[in-house]
């Protein structure tokens, strides 16, 4: 059987954490940034966590599982 290989939009957007978590950057933080609230554009900075359902398929894309 060949090896898996990763999904590159995969690798660009995931990360793996060194206790098996996957983070991501938040979306909405590239233009029109004047309308938005300083306490939501401060929120969008923080890494976001993978869902426990989904992180099997995000590794699944990262060849990790």
């Amino acid at each position: 059987m060949p090896k898996m290989k990763t999904h590159s939009g995969a690798k660009k957007r995931f990360r793996v954490t060194g206790s098996g978590h996957v983070k991501f950057k938040r979306a909405g933080m590239r233009h029109i940034l004047t309308k938005k609230s300083s306490s939501r554009k401060r929120n969008l900075r923080k890494p976001g966590a993978v869902k426990k359902c989904d992180t099997y398929k995000v590794l699944r894309m990262l060849a990790l599982a």
